[in-house]
């Protein structure tokens, strides 16, 4: 048993062994005690959290399983900001799941248990070393998902949408398998490290590694929902439950940004120049597609949907600033820091928003239309201001971090000289800004259709107002998490 030390796979079998623990106890537990579930599901989160900040305190680089597995700073902040996005969600969907009958009966355990288990396969994505170890972590992330938007078996749209995200996410794995292969069959290893060395060796053959690559990179396009392999985001968003839409829209995003970074860049930094033709398409058609087709949506969930395609384009702009600065390292760790950046402060945004969202549905009613927010400031003028500040942030408006995030990242492009991506980016942004300020303007200054009391839960209510207020203090005070971001990544580059 060589090369078997366990430690830096201590967060992973605890939450597997708590998770699995947890549907256990579920089985013997009432409807009315079903609050201990909700107790033990937010215990585990902690305690992973806990284990996973000793490893990111020594910013150190561990292996396991014969390397097959590692613990880097990169991966450990990105699984605290998994365990806080996944604790968010469980706290804001708490009471919405539960006027839906979803933690009651038969499916009480489940959505906790599947909720955790979705995690487990991002953590292992985020810090596999092996093509076949981040596959494997996909694919549980993406069953977990799977059977999570299908929970409301009863509910007609709830079940379309699942078989269109089956149907379409086992097409887009065999995309990533079928690309993988090729890449093992040309290199003769699985592993990252020694696919490295034989792409950069010059002497395996081109034209297969070139297939491999687009196989690939159609597979994580698919993943993380960039045009034009979009076709199951808007479908989903609006057909699943809206707290499993923040259990698709958040966490994941992190997972997937971790293992572009993982195979593009640390396995075939090499072949940058064949995938980023690719990237610079994808995240065009992205912004493009993302941004003019939101203006058409009346479905708010949907319209989110677009405006998370669009966003996608954005974070690929950072991975695509890190290819263009070729060698230098400096440039190229700041382009994809501000891509981390960007994507974990859109991830606290995206919980906000969907968690304003099932703050005001209740049992029978969704609020998912946009009309639904209509003087929504006159029903409460602070969850108003919640929203308006997240919608600001996603607009890219100042002093709100989305701002700062899509700065970032802009100077990442314009340090590059891909002065034209620069100048598409924001003015797509800028058509993209009407979308948000639309329901700004319901918000302030239509009349309420939906006159009903909020009623919200205490723990939900201080939440979603520590969330917003985090978007504003992070827009004030970036440094800290962008420090962060740029020591994690210059550290997993180096190791």
């Amino acid at each position: 048993m060589n090369n078997i030390n366990l430690i830096p796979v201590y967060p992973e079998i605890f939450l597997l062994v708590a998770a699995s623990a947890i549907l256990l106890i579920d089985m013997f537990l009432s409807d009315a005690k079903r609050g201990i579930t909700y107790a033990l599901s937010m215990a585990t989160l902690v305690i992973c959290a806990v284990l996973t900040m000793s490893d990111f305190n020594t910013g150190a680089t561990s292996y396991t399983f014969h390397n097959m597995f590692l613990s880097d700073p990169m991966s450990n902040l990105l699984k605290l900001f998994s365990y806080l996005a996944v604790g968010l969600t469980l706290i804001y969907s708490r009471q919405y799941a539960t006027a839906r009958g979803m933690l009651s009966g038969n499916l009480g355990g489940e959505f906790y248990a599947l909720a955790l288990f979705s995690l487990l396969g991002q953590m292992v994505m985020m810090s596999g070393n092996n093509f076949l170890i981040i596959y494997l972590g996909l694919e549980l992330m993406s069953l977990s998902l799977y059977a999570l938007v299908a929970l409301r078996r009863e509910h007609a749209i709830s079940t379309e949408a699942a078989m269109k995200y089956f149907i379409l996410g086992a097409m887009a794995s065999g995309f990533l398998l079928y690309g993988i292969s090729m890449l093992y069959g040309a290199t003769g290893s699985l592993d990252l490290t020694e696919v490295a060395k034989a792409t950069a060796s010059g002497t395996v053959n081109k034209t297969v590694l070139v297939f491999g690559v687009v196989f690939l990179v159609a597979g994580l396009a698919f993943k993380l929902g960039a045009a034009p392999f979009h076709m199951w985001v808007p479908d989903v968003y609006q057909g699943a439950p809206t707290a499993v839409t923040l259990l698709l829209g958040a966490a994941p995003k992190l997972a997937t940004f971790a293992i572009c970074i993982r195979l593009l860049v640390e396995g075939l930094w090499s072949l940058a120049v064949d995938w980023q033709q690719m990237i610079t398409v994808l995240a065009v058609l992205s912004m493009a597609i993302g941004n003019l087709t939101a203006i058409a949506q009346t479905n708010l969930k949907r319209m989110l949907a677009y405006s998370t395609i669009s966003q996608t384009g954005f974070l690929l702009l950072g991975l695509l600033s890190g290819v263009f600065s070729g060698s230098n390292i400096a440039s190229a760790a700041n382009a994809y820091s501000s891509a981390m950046f960007y994507s974990i402060t859109y991830v606290l945004t995206t919980l906000g928003t969907f968690g304003v969202i099932m703050l005001l549905a209740r049992s029978g009613f969704e609020a998912e239309n946009l009309d639904d927010f209509k003087g929504l400031n006159q029903r409460s003028p602070w969850f108003a201001a919640v929203m308006m500040i997240l919608l600001l942030s996603l607009a890219g408006v100042p002093p709100m971090v989305g701002f700062y995030a899509k700065l970032s990242v802009l100077q990442a492009v314009l340090g590059t000289g891909q002065i034209w991506l620069a100048v598409v980016s924001v003015l797509f942004s800028l058509i993209g800004a009407f979308y948000y300020l639309r329901v700004i303007k319901l918000m302030y200054f239509d009349d309420p259709v939906d006159t009903a009391d909020i009623i919200v839960n205490k723990d939900m209510q201080i939440a979603l107002s520590i969330n917003g207020a985090a978007i504003v203090l992070l827009g004030l005070l970036p440094g800290p998490l962008m420090a962060a971001c740029v020591t994690a990544i210059v550290r997993t580059l180096a190791s």
